[in-house]
């Protein structure tokens, strides 16, 4: 017999050679017909391993995010089996679950045209209802590298032949198809409820343009019709709610293609960043931190001490400058805070400090990676660096998380924190490692009690563990936001210190942080969220004013003069338009208040209020407007 550690705690007897499949019917039947995979001893696996020893195993459903990688992973097999069944001589590139379903490459004589994609939909789910039992095989090297070539597969023969020479090769059969994969899979084809093609695009082999074209298809599935129903009814909502279509109508911000991944900010968008800016620096301001500014190009020498010109440099611009040096324009704040405090002796006396900027920064990223405001090369992170004792660590963070969610709350928003961990190319010393990331599990614990956050296993930053702050807009879909970040490494190699107590020179430990993540990113993800109406304190117009004739123009500009004094953002509609086209106009604007003004309100001193969200509000002084509105923005900005 072995001991099973479940993922409560509990330990369950069972025999040794055992499937986690038979374990998890041992457990339920129930538990058995919805899982797609497990977690045995930190590792992801199929439910045909086979237990041999004492283990921890959590099963995992598609509730799990690696049990939907599995439903996904699997469903992407079917959908490129369909493609080889409907196009023989397609050839197959990879097909990896992502955040939302799955896509596959392939190597097609010509692109795939919309009766295709309908053929492919189809055969995919025909394969479904065959119920193909799904087989794991391994093949030595040299045999894997014989299989692929019998099937014409170029492709995965480079996979193989760029493995490493101890990696087991693995295979997935199901009827006449099969893939080199890793897994995990589900157990047959059966097991998949229906598949839905949403959308194809050109990709590169290996995303490289260098590369050979390709051609991607990305597909959805869950194992509910009710499931696919309201996600696809999601995706409609969300075209509708898509920024950059919002951000030109709304006249926010566009993008052009003189400069990729570079928004152009109209004065509207400007000003609703300003706002965002000022509040934001109100709150930190409160909150003891100090707000600086670095330069925009540094040496590749700082880049070079900081870590980044190893780890980082693919994606920084770096120029030349006229001594024929290398610099860079800056991907991040880090070094400068770092030059910041190192710029005089530091006492304990001074620590908590907390430096936080929002210079613009650049990344190259990829043009196939850019995303509207969501993927830029250009933006403003919403930074800042806390310099702290060692045993400040703890109290840093929970104020932190604290100040998150005041943020987050102002605009409706939930979030959830995760861990992330060590990665592969982790800089500096295991041990400081360790000790940081148990420095976040305890404030974690506390924070969310233990086991209730997520981890996210080697995605930290390459100095340090981080605490992601994941967040859910109206949708329901999950955004990466803002990130806390222990970093014992940067300290050393800038070689910062402080004065302790009893007169000794210390080391402090750097605390990154951003809450927004960047304030570019922010506004793409609450444009969104909110549909493009925003709440009225951050409305670049908060009032228009819609006069109904000519004649009640120098009314109309008397009340705007009015109610401009007390800060209020207010347009005058002086087209000679019908009073309902203006209206109509307004409501598109999504403008949250309209003052409509015609004979009566001249001669009453009034105007008649419409709200974007209450309608009609009728005939008010325009002193009593103004207390209405600014109650409204007290209430949101508290």
């Amino acid at each position: 017999m072995i001991k099973i550690v479940l993922k409560d705690g509990s330990i369950k007897e069972v025999e040794q050679g055992i499937s986690v499949l038979e374990l998890a019917r041992n457990i339920s039947e129930g538990l058995a017909k919805i899982a797609t995979s497990a977690i045995v001893d930190g590792k992801v696996r199929d439910l045909r391993y086979i237990l041999e020893e004492d283990a921890k195993v959590d099963i995992l459903t598609f509730d799990d995010e690696e049990g939907k990688k599995a439903y996904w992973h699997t469903t992407t097999h079917i959908m490129a089996q369909a493609v080889k069944r409907l196009f023989p001589n397609t050839k197959l590139g990879i097909g990896p679950a992502i955040e939302n379903g799955f896509y596959y490459d392939f190597k097609v004589d010509k692109p795939f045209d919309e009766d295709d994609i309908k053929r492919i939909e189809e055969e995919a789910n025909k394969i479904i209802k065959e119920n193909l039992e799904i087989n794991r095989f391994t093949l030595s090297r040299q045999e894997a590298i014989k299989k692929m070539k019998e099937l014409k597969e170029d492709y995965k023969v480079q996979l193989i032949e760029e493995l490493p020479d101890n990696e087991e090769i693995s295979f997935y059969k199901q009827g006449e198809y099969i893939d080199l994969c890793a897994g995990p899979h589900l157990q047959s084809t059966g097991k998949i409820k229906k598949i839905k093609i949403l959308s194809t695009s050109a990709a590169y082999w290996k995303g490289d343009q260098e590369n050979d074209s390709m051609q991607r298809i990305y597909g959805i599935s869950f194992p509910k019709t009710s499931m696919l129903e309201e996600y696809l009814n999601m995706i409609e909502e969300a075209k509708k709610r898509d920024h950059r279509k919002l951000g030109k109508e709304l006249d926010l911000f566009f993008f052009d293609e003189t400069a990729p991944g570079m928004a152009y900010w109209m004065p509207k968008g400007l000003k609703m960043m300003n706002i965002l800016i000022d509040f934001w620096r109100k709150e930190h301001e409160k909150r003891g931190y100090m707000e600086f500014s670095g330069p925009q190009l540094n040496s590749s020498e700082l880049w070079k001490i900081s870590g980044h010109w190893d780890h980082y440099k693919e994606d920084m611009f770096v120029l030349t400058d006229s001594d024929g040096k290398e610099q860079a324009l800056k991907p991040m704040n880090c070094p400068n805070a770092i030059k910041i405090f190192a710029s005089r002796q530091r006492s304990y006396k001074d620590l908590p400090l907390r430096f936080n900027d929002i210079d613009v920064i650049h990344r190259n990223e990829k043009s196939g990676q850019l995303n509207g405001l969501f993927r830029v090369r250009m933006f403003r992170q919403d930074d800042s660096h806390n310099f702290i004792t060692e045993d400040q660590i703890g109290s840093e963070i929970k104020d932190i998380i604290e100040i998150a969610k005041h943020l987050y709350g102002i605009f409706g928003l939930e979030f959830e924190l995760t861990l992330s961990t060590r990665p592969k190319d982790y800089m500096g010393d295991i041990s400081l490692w360790n000790k940081a990331e148990k420095n976040l599990r305890d404030v974690l614990d506390e924070l969310c009690g233990k086991d209730q956050y997520r981890i996210n296993e080697g995605d930290g930053a390459f100095y340090g563990p981080k605490i992601d702050i994941k967040m859910k807009d109206c949708l329901g879909r999950e955004w990466q936001m803002g990130t806390v970040q222990v970093d014992f490494q940067l300290p050393l190699r800038f070689n910062l210190s402080y004065i302790d107590s009893e007169g000794n020179k210390k080391t402090p430990i750097l605390i990154h942080r951003a809450l927004f993540g960047s304030f570019e990113r922010f506004i793409g993800i609450i444009t969104e969220h909110f549909a493009g109406a925003f709440p009225v304190w951050l409305s670049p117009v908060q009032v228009k004013i819609l006069p109904i004739a000519d004649s009640h123009m120098i009314y109309a500009n008397q009340v705007k003069e009015k109610i401009e004094k007390n800060g209020i953002r207010v347009e005058i509609d002086e087209r000679n338009e019908k009073i309902g086209y203006k209206i109509r106009e307004a409501q598109l604007e999504k403008i949250p208040y309209m003052l409509v003004i015609g004979e009566k309100e001249v001669q009453t001193n009034t105007a008649s209020v419409r709200s974007r969200i209450q309608g009609d509000i009728g005939q008010i002084k325009i002193e009593e407007f103004e207390k209405i509105l600014q109650q409204e923005i007290k209430n949101h900005v508290k």
